[in-house]
């Protein structure tokens, strides 16, 4: 059994197991809007678990459990198995913008308080989740051109193969190096350049709010403000650097392809199974967001236990009544 096949099973097993109810449940507990976050950042929140939910059933149910378990289902037929790949490609997309737009509300509603007012709206945050949405669905939409059957049985296209011809053709090679510049290393440049803004006007806010309150003196004040602040620093950190952590395996096979000329078919056996820990890894992003909410947000964690137990306190009480 190769090694790049127990990654790949590896990746099945770790989205399909429960994850898919578990970002469900985030994402209906976050639309509640009862866990102390707000309107503008819960609807970024509810976004990335969507599109995280989305990932997990295309990626994994629709295309790796069916590869594994039903080799030749219709679902492997050429048209189908070009769709699932482009609402994957879209999906893992809107995922990680997502994960930037939420890291540029945050920056602003830190650091840029004059345009926070007006930026970190509801109505802000639904605009820029559509518009990015939308163009996103629309960027993927030529891959749909790039795969063709790798047989023909009974007049039938069966399965899905890159052309040879998107290595080579210009308008393809250029087609491939925005989608690389545009998923991940844009964003992947973009956050860690954010983060490290968001940083140093934190530590010359905390300076300041010291020196005003004399804490600087020794003196202890609570300060509701920074705590709040801090809360939000949290959060905004660790989806950050989980996306960073787990991205960058990825980004450095990127860059490898990129520099190097070679195609990822091309690969010898180290480099391929570094290129498969590193899909693993960018895929296995989808699944941290959720328990992210639930170790740094106390009142995410009060509303999951008591959507958790909801049904099996209906189910008690319908037991109680029907025994009396």
């Amino acid at each position: 059994m190769s090694i790049s096949f127990l990654i790949s099973r590896s990746e099945s097993f770790l989205h399909f197991g429960t994850q898919p109810i578990v970002n469900f449940l985030a994402i209906v507990i976050l639309s509640r809007g009862k866990c102390g976050l707000s309107t503008c950042t819960t609807h970024y929140l509810v976004a990335m678990a969507a599109a995280d939910l989305l990932v997990i059933i295309t990626a994994d149910v629709l295309f790796h459990t069916n590869y594994y378990y039903f080799p030749m289902s219709f679902l492997r037929i050429t048209p189908v198995c070009t769709v699932i790949l482009v609402l994957t490609r879209a999906a893992t997309d809107c995922s990680v913008w997502f994960t930037v737009t939420f890291t540029f509300d945050r920056f602003v509603a830190i650091s840029c308080q004059n345009l926070k007012t007006r930026f970190c709206t509801k109505k802000t945050a639904t605009v820029i989740l559509a518009t990015t949405c939308i163009l996103l669905c629309l960027k993927n939409v030529p891959f749909y051109f790039v795969y063709e059957p790798g047989e023909i049985i009974d007049n039938v296209p069966w399965f899905c193969f890159r052309k040879p011809s998107y290595f080579t053709e210009p308008g393809w090679v250029g087609f491939d190096w925005f989608d690389t510049v545009l998923i991940p290393l844009f964003p992947f440049v973009f956050i860690l350049l954010l983060n490290a803004l968001t940083v140093r006007h934190i530590l010359v806010a905390s300076r300041v709010r010291k020196g005003l309150r004399g804490q600087s003196k020794g003196e202890n004040h609570s300060d509701p403000e920074m705590e709040s602040r801090r809360k939000s620093v949290i959060l905004l950190f660790t989806i950050s650097g989980s996306f960073i952590l787990l991205w960058l395996t990825y980004v450095i096979e990127c860059l490898y392809y990129s520099v190097s000329g070679i195609a990822p078919g091309d690969y010898n056996d180290s480099e391929y199974i570094f290129q498969q820990v590193g899909i693993m890894l960018a895929n296995l992003s989808c699944c941290t967001n959720t328990f992210i909410y639930g170790v740094t947000q106390s009142k995410f964690r009060e509303q999951f236990k008591a959507t958790v137990k909801y049904p099996l306190t209906i189910i008690i009480q319908l037991m109680n009544k029907h025994s009396n």
